[in-house]
C-alpha cells in the first residue's frame, strides 16, 4: 500500500521531503516532471527487488555511506544508514526523497512546514551542508558524478 503523505524530516544528508508519491513532491517543489527523485531504501536486499545490481559493485554499495547510485536501469537509489531516518524508511519500506525547498531555491522553514503533511522531529529543523556522493554504475564501470 502506498502512503501519499509528504513527510518533512531530517534525512541522512539534509532536511528534506520524503514521500512515496512523486507527483506530490513535484507539485510541492514546482519542478519539471521529467526530473527523477532518489529512492531511499533500508538495505541492499531491498535494492535487489528494484534493480539488478552488478555483482562487482555490491560490496561497494553495501559499504558506502551517504552515497547515491544511479543503476543501469536509470533509477537512483540510496541505502539509508542513519538510525533516526531509517525508522521512517523501515516503516514505509521505501520512499522518494528530495530537499525541502522550491526547485532551485533556498531552504525556507515556513514553506517546508506548510508544504508537508507530517513534520517529524524537532520544531527547529535546519539543513546541513552535506550532500550525498553520486555514482553512476553500469555493467562495466562506476563513475563518480559528484
Amino acid at each position: 500500500m502506498t502512503d501519499n503523505r509528504v513527510y518533512l524530516t531530517q534525512t541522512d544528508t539534509t532536511i528534506g521531503f520524503v514521500s512515496q508519491d512523486p507527483d506530490r513532491l513535484t507539485e510541492i517543489k514546482q519542478r519539471p516532471p521529467c526530473k527523477h527523485y532518489i529512492r531511499v531504501i533500508p538495505s541492499l536486499k531491498n535494492l535487489k527487488s528494484y534493480s539488478r545490481v552488478p555483482q562487482r559493485y555490491k560490496n561497494h554499495i553495501r559499504r558506502s555511506k551517504l552515497s547515491t547510485f544511479v543503476l543501469p536501469n536509470g533509477d537512483s537509489y540510496r541505502i539509508i544508514r542513519d538510525r533516526e531516518h531509517l525508522k521512517l524508511i523501515d516503516r514505509l519500506g521505501w520512499a522518494y526523497t528530495t530537499s525541502a525547498n522550491l526547485s532551485g531555491g533556498e531552504y525556507d522553514v515556513d514553506f517546508a512546514k506548510d508544504a508537508a503533511d507530517v513534520v517529524i522531529g524537532s520544531t527547529a529543523l535546519y539543513p546541513t551542508s552535506s550532500t550525498s556522493k553520486l555514482f553512476q554504475i553500469n555493467n562495466v564501470t562506476i563513475k563518480r558524478l559528484r
